[in-house]
């Protein structure tokens, strides 16, 4: 059974269904260990893969191999230490646990000499096995070990009965019945020849050794040959054919190779790639000539399974944690502002050293609202994109704010804040409308200057009751939006600043409502007091909270040139009261 296919169904399914599918498929698979063993004792040549972290072992399971070799000079390696027990083995344990989490596949540590006696093997079984770790790879050389192609004739190899009693020690530890032990044999790589190479794997089989490997330095693999002819098949054999690496794979296959390991050429790879673009960008200074040859930082966020977070924070966090978002709707150029907005739209203009839409943003970031989706238009290759997505209304020349609404809202799924794009205001305007219980509520300047009927302003309110500033507790509502034109029949009791609150179960109800409007005629020229209007209609209670000021919309010249000094009374009493 190839691990890998199966532990990819959940990535099928959403929600719950693939946190239990998952569980499920592991239910499901053979153990780790058993799956090891499999492998050792398969009559097909199997193959483990190098990984280091769990980055590099999950680019190991999706390369489709079915089980990892976790190699002590790679880990010593992205440690930055010398393959010489200079990391402790309780660290190396420690990025085991990160590669198995990340791989769910089989691990083969290259456990050195067991970092120690017959006890530090004990206790090293024991922490590997509760880790999940399938099984561990022993030398027969003493510690602290050195890498064997570093002056392997002047290593002393360890004495055979200590080294197999070594093996005994960790078979008698192991809980888990299918853990393996494999011996690895040095004897070639010391130069101490064949026969001895022979004696010592004899020993470590009878000691209960699951499987050897067997080590060369050669270029060729004729030591290798000569050895698995006179071991016969005794246990299952491991090679790993770094330095005789031109061998073809099939030779090992017709010699009845088990294994073979393919050890270090993920971290060299990796070591070789980092040097390149590190040295490029370094004489450059500029990105640009490796941002395409390079991972994208999305491809990293998937490799470090992103979206199962994502998923499981749906089933997990929204019901304790309310999860806020924010539509803002910035696809205009601005009327009366295109003396400077000939580069950028009218969100981009710079307020106070920084621009209006960065205001807006930084001020939803505040109030924990930080999935923030911009609608742009008008230039919208301008806007900057940093903390926010960007949706962009093609047709942003010939419609209104509703179909600017329409291509970010349904994707909408929890409680979301719609504004303008154009605003600025105290924090705890914002605040107070996140704070509301209700399905829908906006926020009303009752301010004489914006409850006066003036044929310039827009966006009049007309609610159930004014503001006397003392209804506590007595809930306002709306019963309807003026855009454009004043209801002559009555008198407005404030202005509507562009910013409404819909709770996750109102959205359900807003979106209904849209649609129901995207069948009308007009549909491409209506804006947002036209969706207030129809949801009223359709029976929905909007609540009103009232401001008295407090706030600035730019919608011209002359607002533009007076939002700076806002903004600067705004960061001096830090945006609160």
């Amino acid at each position: 059974m190839r691990l890998s296919k199966t532990n990819h169904l959940s990535s099928h399914l959403s929600g719950s269904e693939a946190v239990y599918a998952d569980q499920a498929t592991r239910q499901a698979e053979p153990t780790r260990a058993a799956a090891l063993r499999q492998m050792l004792r398969s009559v097909e040549l199997e193959f483990l893969m190098e990984a280091h972290n769990g980055l590099s072992a999950r680019i190991v399971r999706e390369a489709g191999f079915k089980g990892i070799w976790a190699s002590g000079l790679s880990i010593s390696a992205q440690f930055g230490v010398r393959d010489n027990n200079e990391a402790s083995w309780t660290q190396v344990v420690d990025v085991l646990e990160f590669m198995a989490d990340a791989s769910n596949l089989p691990i083969l540590l290259d456990g050195d000499t067991g970092y120690g006696n017959f006890n530090n093997m004990r206790r090293l079984v024991r922490k590997l096995e509760q880790r999940g770790i399938a099984g561990v790879c022993i030398e027969d050389k003493q510690f602290p070990k050195t890498n064997s192609f570093l002056n392997s004739e002047r290593q002393p190899l360890a004495d055979i009965k200590e080294f197999a009693g070594k093996i005994a020690a960790g078979k008698d530890s192991q809980t888990d019945p299918d853990f393996s032990i494999v011996a690895r044999v040095e004897a070639l790589i010391a130069g101490w020849g064949m026969e001895e190479a022979l004696r010592r794997a004899e020993a470590y089989r009878v000691a209960g050794a699951d499987a050897i490997l067997i080590h060369s330095k050669l270029s060729k693999a004729d030591e290798i040959l000569s050895f698995a002819r006179e071991w016969a098949g005794r246990l299952p054999l491991v090679i790993v054919p770094t330095k005789y690496y031109s061998t073809p794979t099939e030779v090992f296959r017709n010699a009845g190779i088990s294994t073979v390991i393919w050890a270090n050429h993920l971290v060299r790879s990796a070591a070789s790639a980092m040097q390149n673009i590190a040295k490029e960008i370094f004489e450059t200074q500029t990105l640009v000539n490796v941002e395409d040859r390079i991972a994208s930082v999305n491809e990293i966020f998937r490799l470090q399974d992103a979206e199962e977070y994502s998923a499981a924070e749906q089933i997990y966090l929204s019901a304790t944690v309310a999860s806020r978002t924010a539509v803002v709707l910035a696809a205009t150029r601005g009327r009366g502002l295109e003396a400077v907005t000939e580069d950028r739209p009218k969100v981009m203009l710079p307020i106070a050293g920084k621009p209006l839409l960065r205001w807006l943003i930084d001020g939803f970031k505040k109030e924990g609202i930080n999935d923030i989706t911009v609608v742009g238009g008008y230039r919208a290759d301008a806007i900057d994109t940093a903390g926010i997505k960007l949706v962009v209304n093609e047709r942003y020349a010939e419609t209104g704010e509703l179909a600017s609404l329409a291509c970010a809202i349904n994707a909408a799924e929890s409680e979301t804040v719609i504004s303008y794009g154009d605003l600025l205001f105290r924090s705890y305007v914002l605040r107070g409308l996140a704070e509301s219980a209700a399905d829908f509520a906006v926020i009303i300047d009752s301010s004489p200057a914006a409850a006066a009927n003036n044929r310039t302003v827009r966006d009049f309110a007309y609610c159930s009751r004014g503001d006397d500033r003392g209804l506590f507790g007595t809930p306002v509502l709306l019963t309807g939006i003026a855009g454009d034109s004043i209801d002559e029949g009555r008198s407005a009791q404030g202005r509507w600043i562009g910013m409404m609150k819909v709770s996750r179960h109102g959205l359900t109800l807003l979106k209904t409502v849209l649609s129901k409007l995207r069948l009308r005629e007009d549909f491409d020229a209506l804006d947002l007091p036209a969706l207030l209007n129809a949801l009223i209609a359709d029976g929905a209670a909007i609540q009103v909270i009232y401001v008295h000021g407090h706030w600035r919309g730019v919608n011209d010249l002359e607002e533009f040139h007076r939002a700076a000094g806002f903004a600067h009374a705004q960061a001096t009493h830090g945006g609160t009261t």
